[in-house]
């Protein structure tokens, strides 16, 4: 097995990462940071998100392994002080994996017609700069509503615990295949209405955002963002590739979310 280590550049975290490759190199194991079969990621969430972004062209050959050394995260599996018992795990590994679900972007720019696309693990966001943004959305190319407010989040299930839940957004377990959109600081009022609540739609669906004025918007894709461009529209879909997760522990989803917000005790 070839395995490489993501880490992100706390002193902690440096510590633990250098302690696995040691155990790692001394159990047989080939570190390739170029064609690995599993990614370690030492640190967090965003350290998880940013290891996902590095190898996202390569995604459908390698699995996943979080390793936290904070507090408990959704991504991470392993505690920093768990390393023994991860090397073993990994010695004994069969190749199983749980897979979940990626978002599929495709953004239309207004001011070239160029067109880009993206893949994100959690979320993106469209949001105007300075005044109320007024966007037609599309659900299945049928026109859903007109939105005005501050932005939408459009996310996947393993997202729906991020930034899609602080904008009141529902959460949805893991396994699900759906996209969600969740409204930011919508206006809704005798003139302007939307639903006012979050969309689920199913896996075979589309969503689309049109925006309705020739300015310029902030895009998000997780934690990449875009200068500032006008936005003839953004479609929305459930990618064709999945994030692959090594299934040593990656279950227990309702304990994590019971841990993290309600605060049971992580057991």
């Amino acid at each position: 097995m070839k395995v490489t280590i993501f880490a992100n550049s706390n002193p902690k975290t440096k510590k633990v990462a250098a302690e696995l490759h040691t155990k790692l190199v001394a159990a047989g194991f080939e570190i390739d940071d170029y064609q690995p079969n599993v990614v370690l990621s030492v640190g967090g969430d965003g350290t998880l998100l940013s290891a996902f972004h590095h190898y996202s062209d390569m995604v459908d050959q390698v699995r996943f392994v979080g390793v936290h050394t904070g507090h408990l995260g959704f991504y991470t599996d392993w505690r920093d002080y768990e390393i023994d018992q991860l090397v073993d795990g990994l010695q004994h590994d069969n190749g199983q994996s749980v897979t979940y679900p990626l978002l599929s972007v495709e953004i239309k720019y207004a001011d070239t017609g160029e067109t880009d696309h993206y893949l994100a693990l959690n979320e993106s966001t469209l949001k105007k700069l300075g005044s109320t943004m007024v966007a037609d959305v599309y659900i299945q190319d049928e026109l859903f509503e007109r939105f005005r407010g501050d932005g939408l989040c459009v996310s996947t299930p393993t997202g729906s615990t991020a930034y899609n839940k602080s904008v009141g957004g529902a959460v949805i377990h893991p396994r699900l295949d759906a996209l969600q959109m969740a409204e930011i600081a919508s206006i809704n009022n005798r003139v302007f209405r939307t639903l006012g609540s979050p969309v689920i739609v199913a896996p075979y669906e589309t969503i689309t955002i049109k925006p309705q004025q020739q300015s310029h918007f902030i895009f998000t894709a997780d934690q990449m963002d875009t200068q500032p461009r006008p936005i003839q529209q953004i479609c929305y879909s459930i990618a064709n590739r999945r994030i692959a997760f090594a299934q040593h522990r990656h279950n227990r989803f309702w304990k994590r979310v019971g841990t993290s917000f309600i605060g049971l005790d992580e057991k």
